[in-house]
């Protein structure tokens, strides 16, 4: 069994991507595992989540010498340029358990006087693995749907319950968190990552 070092501290992302990288005999370790201080963080200047979830992934690589993965994730509103885009988890500038409230407010704010068939989006999820000899594998995954200037529903956490996928009348904050996750934009990064480990297995 191969060991992958988790560039994020999130549970719950660790236990979805392991899911598929069991199937190839690698198994997932948290930072903490792998003797990676807390206290270290990477910076996430990127332009693009692909830019930002390779940073993340080789930094911690570069430290621990292990295959590392990363992920980085985040919603795009086609009215505002496709912000918050690589922001989405500072877009109010607040930090910590205060974020949330903050970043839902100041989109809801900003796309308010937009009507509701301009307020396009999706969610990204970019997920990357990056190899101690340098080779890369990244994974884009996304669900398109549109944003609405109100929060509806008590599931999911961040942008979730402002959220409509296509095809659908509720957010994603409305959904039963098992339906959420067979359609949403990790599920989606998580298939392709599953292709390209196919691909890789076969060569």
């Amino acid at each position: 069994m191969s060991i992958i070092v988790a560039a994020t501290k999130n549970k719950h992302k660790i236990r979805e991507i392991e899911q598929i990288t069991r199937e190839f005999g690698m198994d997932i370790i948290t930072r903490d595992e792998a003797g990676i201080p807390n206290d270290i963080e990477i910076e996430e200047d990127g332009t693009t989540f692909e830019e930002n979830s390779y940073k993340k992934a080789y930094g911690i690589m570069k430290l621990c010498g292990q295959i590392t993965i990363a992920d980085d994730s985040g919603i795009e509103v086609d009215c505002l340029g496709k912000a918050p885009g690589v922001y989405s988890a500072r877009y109010a500038g607040v930090d910590g358990d205060d974020a949330d409230r903050a970043n839902n407010d100041k989109l809801m704010e900003d796309i308010r006087n937009f009507p509701y068939e301009e307020c396009t989006g999706r969610f990204v999820s970019v997920i990357t693995m990056v190899f101690p000899d340098g080779e890369t594998i990244s994974a884009r995954g996304e669900v398109e749907g549109h944003v609405i200037p109100e929060e509806r529903g008590p599931n999911g956490f961040g942008y979730d319950p402002m959220f409509i996928p296509l095809g659908y009348d509720i957010t994603f904050g409305e959904f039963d968190p098992e339906e959420k996750n067979k359609i949403s934009h990790r599920a989606n990064a998580l298939v392709e990552l599953r292709r390209l480990l196919q691909e890789r297995a076969a060569r």
